[in-house]
């Protein structure tokens, strides 16, 4: 009885492991992320020092790269992408897990790099959707004593079933979310054109007339310009009002993907340097995330518009059991006292939605040294 009640025990915290590392990586949409979490997930399930996911292309090399355990300084140091050769070669041609009690044995082991940290026992298992290998999960040496068993074998491979399902759904979320883009740009170029290429056109007609009054109206020519700042006003708002409209659904592919595709369409659209990073996944509630987004937006705006800065840094990290936005850059800066006074910051309205989800918001600013925009959000 001891021994059936000890086996049934151990059974259950196994699928309670393996259930929450599936709901962690499920809870994510945008594949990049899902791959992030598949990777910490299983060196955690599995207890490895080490853990990589590779997903191969077409060209011999790998689509994307991920890996546990390894520093961001060490990875530099290791190099780029590693190729398909040697033991990745082999695990992506034999379809089938590998478990190995030391790799630098086998014969495949050939082309690490010098600075590659030193692996001895091993499991790999393929990610298959079908007959098609999405991706090979690779972990190496076990912190417990006596490397990996049938046993850890068995149980990642039934973590990697899962993780196939939730890396083709991410695919095709991205996919679907993609063509959704497309048909909101067709949108938006129609709402721009009716909205507010028409107050443009009529605009340009009464600016005209007010030149062709100016010398015999002088107050019919007033009027006319008065009418031109109404127009001029109308237009910016309509803008406005397109351009916000599209924002919420920016979120649909979760905060930090929406976080980095936002900065990656700054960086090319501007000359400033536009950069951003994250740390582990953060995972807040809806109305959260679209406020750390709007204060992210909000603030790289500013960036960008006020205070002539070469770079802006972007960055999302979970510290102290908070999830911490930063939008930093090299500007002008300001006097921090004073912000709320300076045209078109909006810092009193970012400082507001920051404490409508129980934030905190604060800026680090001063002549000559840039701004740091910095909005706390407890987990």
């Amino acid at each position: 009885m001891g021994d059936a009640e000890g086996l049934g025990a151990g059974q259950g915290a196994t699928l309670h492991a393996v259930s929450s590392a599936v709901l962690a990586v499920t809870r994510h949409l945008s594949v990049h992320e899902v791959l992030q979490v598949i990777v910490r997930a299983a060196a955690r399930l599995l207890d490895a020092r080490y853990a990589a996911l590779g997903v191969p292309d077409d060209e011999g090399s790998f689509a994307e790269f991920v890996v546990e355990g390894v520093s961001d300084e060490d990875w530099e140091r290791i190099g780029p992408l590693p190729r398909q050769h040697g033991m990745l070669a082999a695990m992506l041609r034999g379809d089938t897990p590998k478990r190995l009690a030391d790799i630098r044995r086998e014969p495949e082991f050939e082309g690490w790099p010098v600075a590659h940290p030193v692996l001895k026992d091993f499991l790999g298992v393929p990610i298959k959707d079908g007959e098609d290998v999405l991706g090979i999960i690779f972990l190496a040496n076990k912190k417990r004593p006596g490397g990996f068993t049938q046993d850890d074998e068995d149980l990642l491979a039934l973590f990697a079933a899962h993780a196939a399902i939730a890396i083709t759904n991410a695919r095709l979320y991205e996919h679907n979310r993609e063509l959704t883009v497309v048909a909101e740009r067709n949108r938006l170029a129609r709402e721009l054109h009716d909205a507010v290429a028409q107050k443009l056109f009529s605009l340009r007609l009464t600016a005209r007339t007010a030149a062709a009054l100016a010398e015999k109206d002088p107050v019919r020519t007033a009027e006319e310009l008065e009418q031109v700042e109404r127009l001029a006003a109308d237009a910016l708002a309509e803008l406005r009002a397109v351009i916000f409209e599209l924002r919420p659904a920016d979120l649909a592919d979760g905060l930090v993907a929406s976080l980095r595709k936002h900065a990656e369409v700054l960086d090319r659209a501007h000359e400033t340097a536009v950069r951003f990073t994250a740390g582990e996944p953060v995972v807040l509630a809806e109305d959260q995330e679209a406020v750390v987004l709007r204060i992210a937006q909000e603030a790289v705006y500013n960036a960008l518009r006020h205070a002539g800065a070469r770079t802006v840094d972007v960055s999302l990290r979970v510290l102290d059991g908070s999830a911490v936005l930063e939008v930093a850059d090299d500007g002008a800066g300001f006097a921090a006292s004073d912000g709320d006074q300076q045209g078109g910051l909006g810092l009193a309205s970012m400082r507001d939605r920051a404490c409508s989800i129980g934030g905190t918001f604060g800026i680090d600013a001063a002549p000559g040294r840039g701004t740091t925009v910095r909005l706390e959000v407890p987990l």
